[in-house]
């Protein structure tokens, strides 16, 4: 990675920082209801290290982001679009959320690299016109099952999909979608506990 990257990729894990001492603070302002909103809730360092390598093994793949949120994420996924010379198509629900990541995509030079898309995520993944190698699935849980759906008959051969949030905080949404994955042809997958738990599966119809 070059300096450019890290130094946007070590400006959110400062961010995260703050965000987890101030959860950890009594005395911190809270505004109930739109503190999700607020946090980065990112997946963290580990499993973004682990999809940057897993997307790197893929030549040119054309990557899926569900759930752009800031940005945290995407960083990971386009340093390894451009390094493979793929894409990244990250899609969110809210327009301000969007607009940072690509904020931050542009100071880490990866924006090129990179299309946002701001909208509902299933009716988005429907109208994709290409075929997709790798899916990262980090959105609201109820829409996991849903988005697995949508996307499952754009998948190429050899395709990797990856879960976040399996263990934590886990609940029967990331079930249904576990049992679904699991049950469908050409599927093998398995769960990892790294960050809050995710599940890393390879499509091989």
């Amino acid at each position: 990675m070059d300096d450019k990257v890290t130094a946007v990729l070590a400006a959110y894990h400062e961010r995260m920082r703050q965000e987890r001492e101030e959860r950890h603070d009594r005395h911190a302002p809270h505004r109930a209801g739109d503190w999700r909103d607020r946090q980065l809730l990112a997946v963290g360092p580990d499993t973004g290290r682990l999809i940057n390598i897993l997307a790197r093994s893929l030549p040119a793949p054309a990557i899926l982001e569900l759930g752009t949120s800031y940005g945290y994420s995407g960083i990971w996924l386009a340093e390894a679009a451009r390094a493979t010379g793929g894409r990244l198509i990250t899609m969110e629900k809210e327009e301000y959320k969007s607009a940072h990541a690509r904020e931050m995509a542009t100071k880490a030079g990866l924006a090129d690299h990179v299309e946002f898309k701001v909208g509902d995520a299933v009716a988005m993944i429907a109208a994709l016109p290409v075929k997709l190698d790798f899916v990262l699935v980090d959105l609201w849980k109820d829409l996991y099952l849903p988005c697995l759906e949508a996307f499952l008959p754009k998948l190429n051969g050899g395709a990797i999909v990856v879960a976040d949030n399996m263990l934590r905080p886990g609940g029967e949404d990331v079930q249904r979608y576990a049992r679904a994955l699991r049950a469908t042809a050409g599927m093998s997958s398995v769960l990892l506990p790294v960050g809050t738990g995710i599940e890393v599966s390879r499509y091989e119809p």
